[in-house]
């Protein structure tokens, strides 16, 4: 599947993070397919013994191109009983990005937060911490 990503979307990745997406999709056989689900998840995260947290990156088509929708990072909160929910949210349609503690954020305000993650996220990748699953839609 030859995959063009739309590179000049607002919250701005990192350069890094567009060439991971690229080698993960890479390796797709050629199919049809409207949206593009990647999900990264460390097998051994859990609310008892922590690990790192589940990504995923939803990806549309338009046109010849292929846009984020969105990068969600989740976390385990709460207390007794933890539950999944979005830590950090970078959502492209709206050009948010949405903090488990500081609620949604503008552009202006969320660019350190979106580098931080990507580093990260680009880094534990790159640990091999992740396994990915991929759903073509």
């Amino acid at each position: 599947m030859s995959i063009q990503l739309d590179k000049n979307q607002i919250p701005k990745m990192s350069r890094a993070f567009y060439q991971l997406l690229e080698q993960q999709l890479q390796s797709l056989p050629p199919k049809e397919a409207n949206a593009i689900t990647l999900n990264f998840r460390d097998p051994d995260y859990s609310a008892e013994n922590g690990g790192y947290q589940p990504v995923e990156v939803r990806l549309e088509k338009q046109q010849d191109l292929w846009r984020l929708v969105y990068v969600t990072d989740f976390a385990y909160h709460g207390h007794p009983y933890p539950e999944l929910v979005k830590d950090i949210d970078i959502c492209f349609n709206s050009k948010q990005v949405y903090s488990l503690f500081s609620g949604w954020i503008g552009e202006l305000e969320s660019r350190e937060l979106v580098s931080m993650f990507s580093e990260n996220f680009i880094a534990y990748q790159e640990m091999g911490a992740y396994t990915v699953y991929i759903q073509l839609d």
